[in-house]
Formats: structure tokens, sequence, C-alpha cells
């Protein structure tokens, strides 16, 4: 037998590239710092995915148990790799537990960090108990309470969702488009819509990029379906009159400025870099690109590979991701990986 793959993270890239390995009879090691698999969709109780519509618990939830089910996975709970030395087909990775670990290639799948929207100080966040991110609307609605004002619990009768928080932003260093954040957001809109009918829900952007096959899907169902109301317009505060939220700022198309009241306000939080990159670069030998996300090796020179012979990449780790290219990008590490291991021992055997 070959040696193991070694996968970091334990995410929809993670799972999926692990699950391909064991299909493919190669013996995984799967290592996850946090006390539980799934990453984001199961540890920040995402609800409903883009564009399967299935929920996170559900879906990715399978995904888990397909890979807890399998026994050529091990799994490595509350771990992180300490040391990782070696070559293609003979690294040791070693744990802050002590445990060594053979592996013949490595796939890194370890995600990205959502952005802090405290770093958007400006908007509310932090200062007024009803400014929220997409992330906790989720998981009012996977939890099942619905969504509520969180400094009362009322039903909110106007929602404002702000996008690009955390994203094409210069004066915050995050100038990267979050790619996922218009889908997602116009996704949530359509659910606050659906649960409560009677509530009014804005969507304010400096530009929609529903990319692809979701323009339809999503752009325009939420509002012609749905009759969520969208605003082109620059957001310079969110602030209170002791009542409610009060949004200022300008609408670019008619060139004038608006403040418009709200029960609550939503931040569209994008994807920052995983907060470890730095520590995995230099751990795992890899580089950076400018931003801080893992750096790809050309995609037609080498398949999901890094800047280190045998260690590959997969998912948000390289740049803000879709759950399902993630996935896909999580098989095609696995290919790879698969690819340097069965070379490996064939070179052994000779």
């Amino acid at each position: 037998m070959s040696k193991p793959v070694l996968v970091v993270g334990s995410g929809p890239a993670g799972l999926s590239a692990a699950h391909a390995l064991a299909s493919a009879g190669q013996e995984v090691v799967l290592v996850e710092k946090e006390d539980r698999l799934g990453g984001a969709p199961i540890l920040s109780g995402y609800a409903k995915l883009v564009p399967s519509g299935e929920w996170a618990k559900d879906a990715i939830g399978g995904m888990v148990k397909r890979v807890e089910d399998n026994p050529l996975i091990t799994t490595h709970l509350n771990s992180v790799v300490d040391t990782f030395d070696g070559e293609a087909g003979a690294f040791v990775a070693k744990l802050k537990d002590g445990t060594s670990i053979d592996a013949g290639a490595t796939i890194l799948a370890t995600g990205f960090t959502h952005f802090d929207s405290v770093n958007k100080p400006e908007w509310g966040f932090g200062t007024y108990e009803d400014v929220v991110t997409t992330t906790q609307v989720e998981q009012m609605i996977s939890s099942g309470q619905g969504v509520r004002c969180p400094s009362d619990g009322r039903k909110p009768d106007r929602v404002a969702i702000l996008l690009c928080v955390g994203s094409r932003d210069r004066q915050i260093g995050r100038e990267w488009c979050s790619k996922i954040c218009c889908t997602v957001s116009a996704n949530l809109a359509m659910e606050i819509r659906e649960e409560l009918p009677d509530t009014n829900v804005y969507i304010y952007y400096m530009d929609i990029r529903t990319f692809g096959l979701y323009e339809g899907q999503y752009y325009w169902a939420s509002q012609e379906e749905y009759k969520v109301k969208y605003i082109k317009a620059r957001i310079a505060e969110v602030t209170s009159d002791g009542k409610r939220l009060i949004v200022k700022g300008e609408d670019t198309l008619v060139k004038r400025p608006i403040m418009i009241p709200f029960d609550m306000v939503v931040h569209a939080i994008g994807m920052d870099p995983n907060v470890d990159n730095m520590t995995l670069s230099a751990v795992f030998g890899v580089d950076l690109e400018k931003y801080g996300f893992l750096a790809k090796a050309s995609s037609y020179a080498s398949m999901s590979g890094t800047s280190r012979e045998g260690v590959f990449v997969a998912g948000a780790a390289t740049g803000p991701e879709t759950i399902d290219d993630s996935i896909a990008q999580g098989q095609s590490a696995a290919l790879s990986a698969l690819a340097l291991s069965r070379g490996a021992k064939v070179e052994a055997a000779e």
C-alpha cells in the first residue's frame, strides 16, 4: 500500500478530497483544528445552500457522515500540524499532540475566515444590536427561531442588506470581490420574504454580481417573485434615531442623498484569507498570493498544485469560492494527490 494522503481541513473541499481518495482505495489522514467536521457551513450554521437549496446541515452533514463512516479515513479533531518535513512521496507531519504522520502527498483545504464587521464601524456593527451579518441571519433561519431583531425579539418590518462589506473596499485593504455574497444575499432576502411576507427587504449595492446561471434564479427571481427592492447606492453610515436604525448615503442612480429607517440592517460579509495562513505558509513551505490566500501553481501546468511539489490546495483557501466549486476542487486535488502517491509507489517497486 502507498502512504496515506494527508488532508488538512474538513470543510466542503476537504471532505470532498478525503471521500474521493478513499473511494479510490487510498488511505487518508484528515486533520481538523475544530472539534467537529464540516467547516464553515456547519460551524457557522448556514441555512439553505446556493444553488441547490438544500439545508447545509443535510447536504454537508451527509458529506461528514460518509467520511466518518469510511474505514480508510482516520480523523484527528482539535488538531493542527506543528511541523511538516520531507519531500513529495515521503512527507512527515507532526501534530501538536506529538502524533507523527507519514504521508505521500498533502492537500490543504483550510478554507477562509469571514470578514469581521467591526472593521467597518461606520456601518453600525458592534454599536447597534440590530445590525447583524448574513451569517447571523443564516443562523436565525437554520436554528428555527426565525428572523428576529436581536434587541427585543420582534419581527422586523423593514430590513436592509448592505452588500460588499469587507469586499471591494481599498480603504480597509480588501480589494477583492468575494464572489458569492451577491447571490447569497439575494437568496437570504428571498428566505426572509418567504418567512415574513409583510416585511420589506431592500438590498443596497455598488454592482450586482450574481455570476453565470445565478442571474435568473436569484437576481431576477428575488425582484419579480419576492418583491425585494434593489437600490444602487454608496452607504456612508448606519446610525439610530433612538427607535430605528438609519441608513445614510447616496442613491447613485438619481444622485441624491438618502436617509432611510430600518428595523434591521444586515452586513453581507465577504471572505478573508484564513487567519492561520501565515502559519500554514511557514509550516507547509508554500507561498501566499498578495492578499494572503494560499497561492496556486499555474492551472495549465499543475492541477491543484502549490509552490511545493506534493502539496496541493483546494477550495476557498486560495480565494473566495462557492461551495460547489470547492467540492469540485477537492476532487481535483484528490486526483493529483492520488497520481503522485501511486506514482511514488510504482517508482519504489522498480
